[in-house]
């Protein structure tokens, strides 16, 4: 399977995490990274719309329209 390196490397890097949670944060942006590849979205795109459009938002808003997979797929890293 075509992620089977990825997920390699990932569990390498992980390896050099100081600490348990700096590992789940590590953990959580790589995800968020393999469902940006699995739905055809830009990460780079993806990650300055959800960093711009977050803090306009009230801390108790619902957040799963930012999720990769709602991405509009036109969009583009500028």
């Amino acid at each position: 399977m075509q992620y089977e390196s990825v997920v390699a490397t990932g569990r390498k890097s992980w390896l050099f995490s100081n600490t348990v949670g700096g590992a789940k944060a590590s953990a959580v942006v790589y995800s968020l990274m393999l469902t940006c590849r699995a739905s055809r979205v830009e990460p780079l795109a993806w990650l300055r719309y959800v960093l711009t459009e977050l803090p306009q938002r009230a801390d108790d808003a619902d957040i799963t329209d930012l999720l990769p997979f709602n991405f509009p797929k036109t969009a583009t890293a500028a």
